[in-house]
């Protein structure tokens, strides 16, 4: 029997390090955030809310599951189901993880957190920095962990808002019912550590930790600029005609990637050849390309 073409575009090295993507995510919010009651953002932050209001015998991982899966099916449509097949195997093993964690393994995560003990700040910073490994490595490898932003990028166009600032807003909600709920705004404050260190982590997992950086140099120097900046750097160098709206002369655009230790020369040696080119300077979060290209832009 002929495979669907969506079974062919399935990868197995997807599927081993979003098994341990789930792991590593349910070892940051079991033994760092749920013991001291902390709180995850996002669906993974509601299902502890629920899981500490209502009966022991419906723990996080229940939540986990009845919460976020049904969400990833919601968004089949928009997401894809190579994405969806993804997220719903990357949740099911952070589920069964946070379940072994909690109530198999010899390990008491009931009252403290096992290595951080009661200290809520190391246990918020610890916490975000090891769930956001888990959650950059899931949306790195084509899946999620969390169901919210399926939800932020079906609905945020509707509101009229960015998928982040959704996200954003839910998180705020989130915490603060948390601090209705228990009637302490303490625990909720210090989540918004927990926030803040998973959003960076998990933007230096799918980004990198030392971005490349992209610079857009205008001039009427191409040839001795390029020159130039291809003796000192031995980097690929694009660039396009142009022409300046109000001088209306001629001028070159040139394209050039960079690490951030070259950009200070790179700036000197444009503006020693033409001390008024115009520079803009972005950050690169990946280069895709031919063969060839990349190995010019990487020299």
């Amino acid at each position: 029997m002929k495979k669907p073409n969506f079974l062919k575009n399935l990868k197995i090295k997807n599927f081993v390090i979003l098994f341990f993507a789930g792991i590593i995510n349910a070892a940051g919010v079991t033994i760092f955030l749920q013991p001291v009651k902390l709180y995850d953002s996002g669906i993974s932050g509601t299902s502890i809310l629920l899981s500490q209001v209502t009966p022991e015998y419906l723990p996080l991982s229940f939540f986990l599951i009845i919460l976020n899966i049904p969400i990833f099916i919601f968004g089949l449509k928009k997401q894809g189901i190579e994405f969806t097949i993804y997220s719903v195997f990357t949740v099911g093993i952070y589920a069964l993880s946070a379940w072994l964690i909690t109530d198999v393994l010899p390990i008491d995560v009931s009252t403290v957190s096992p290595l951080a003990k009661s200290d809520l700040f190391l246990c918020a910073l610890f916490g975000g920095l090891i769930s956001g490994i888990g959650s950059g490595l899931a949306v790195r490898y084509g899946g999620a962990m969390d169901g919210i932003e399926v939800f932020a990028v079906i609905f945020a166009k509707r509101l009229g808002i960015t998928v982040g600032t959704f996200v954003m807003i839910y998180n705020i909600i989130l915490y603060i019912i948390c601090g209705i709920v228990i009637h302490s705004w303490i625990l909720p404050l210090y989540s918004i550590v927990t926030y803040g260190a998973a959003l960076k982590t998990i933007d230096f997992i799918i980004e990198g930790f030392d971005r490349s950086k992209s610079a857009i140099i205008i001039t009427e120097k191409q040839e001795e600029i390029c020159e130039k900046l291809s003796s000192a750097f031995e980097n690929g160098i694009t660039f396009l005609n142009a022409k300046g709206y109000y001088s209306d002369s001629d001028k070159t655009m040139i394209y050039f990637v960079l690490n951030r230790f070259q950009v200070s020369k790179m700036r000197e040696i444009v503006h020693s050849i033409d001390p008024n080119a115009y520079i803009s300077i972005t950050e690169v979060a990946d280069i895709f390309g031919s063969d060839q290209i990349k190995n010019e832009s990487n020299k």
